[in-house]
């Protein structure tokens, strides 16, 4: 394990299970076409000792956006009921190896916790590697899952969270709202990268979700996520990283903003550019679903008129 990197082994796991401040979250999601529930995947097999992070339940509740980041009180409780410290270590894994787990690993980050690794390759690789999974949830683990979704509604409807055990510390340079990438927009300050694949980012392949035109914000690069990682998958060396970055027009020298479709698989671009020493890179939460909505004559885009 290291502190400069964003990913620990299967092995790694395998050999620090079960020490008191060694803390493991599934934080699995899908696309809603994908008709996966994560949940109930949970429930059939997980990394022993494994808690559940629901991404669609610690959220911020003002605003219709999926998943969009809870407020820092929200997070601090869900985490708290999570049975999580400050001390802890957290590795958070996914059922696809590299996809939203990313994610809870920016969330942790934007809140000041920065003993946090992504388990590099996720499930499949803790399979591949032979570990063993378990397969009966015990009541205490779906109870806190359970407290860590309810104790958010709690908050948004005004009431005050007891046992709140866990402190964040907001750092919001690693956290880009809507006014930032418009005000960049005419700054230039960072360059805008979107993990979308080619053809979402180009206009030509549909989005995922109904009623979003796919395209892109003007002046944006494009590194699909799935550049980051090999066939394992595991999170590519840091010198092959570097080229998928500069063979796509990104300068390393320059600040670099992420975004997506909605602010999750952003966060992979982010797990990567931190093995190549970018620790601080901010992730636009709101994304491509926000900036779609909005009017075009304030918030440009680049789409195809193949639509």
């Amino acid at each position: 394990m290291a502190q400069d990197d964003s990913v620990v082994s299967a092995q790694w796991l395998h050999e620090h299970l079960g020490q008191p401040d060694v803390k493991v979250l599934d934080a699995s999601w899908y696309m809603p076409v994908e008709k996966r529930d994560p949940w109930q995947e949970y429930q059939v097999a997980h990394i022993p000792g494994a808690l559940f992070f629901d991404i669609d339940g610690i959220v911020d509740l003002t605003t219709d956006l999926p998943h969009m980041l809870p407020s820092q009180e929200a997070f601090a409780a869900a985490v708290s009921a999570l049975d999580i410290k400050n001390h802890d270590k957290v590795i958070v894994y996914d059922g696809k190896g590299f996809f939203s787990a990313p994610r809870v690993w920016w969330m942790f980050r934007v809140y000041g916790h920065n003993k946090i690794w992504v388990l590099d390759g996720g499930l499949p690789q803790w399979r591949t590697s032979g570990f063993v999974l378990e397969s009966s949830t015990p009541g205490d683990a779906v109870q806190k899952t359970k407290a860590a979704n309810s104790v958010v509604e709690r908050i948004y409807n005004g009431q005050l969270a007891s046992d709140v055990t866990f402190q964040t510390e907001f750092q919001p340079h690693i956290f880009w709202t809507l006014e930032k990438v418009k005000h960049n927009m005419d700054a230039q300050s960072h360059q805008v990268v979107d993990a979308r694949s080619k053809g979402r980012f180009d206009g030509v392949a549909p989005e995922p979700r109904e009623g979003v035109r796919s395209g892109h914000i003007p002046g944006t690069k494009c590194v699909p996520f799935p550049e980051m990682f090999d066939d394992a998958p595991m999170l590519l060396p840091a010198d092959e990283i570097r080229k998928k970055f500069e063979q796509a027009g990104i300068s390393l020298d320059r600040p670099i903003v992420v975004t997506c479709g909605s602010g999750v698989t952003a966060c992979i671009l982010a797990l990567g550019l931190y093995r190549i020493g970018k620790q601080d890179i901010p992730v636009y939460d709101g994304s491509w679903t926000e900036w779609e909505a909005l009017p075009d004559h304030d918030y440009p885009k680049v789409t195809s008129n193949v639509q």
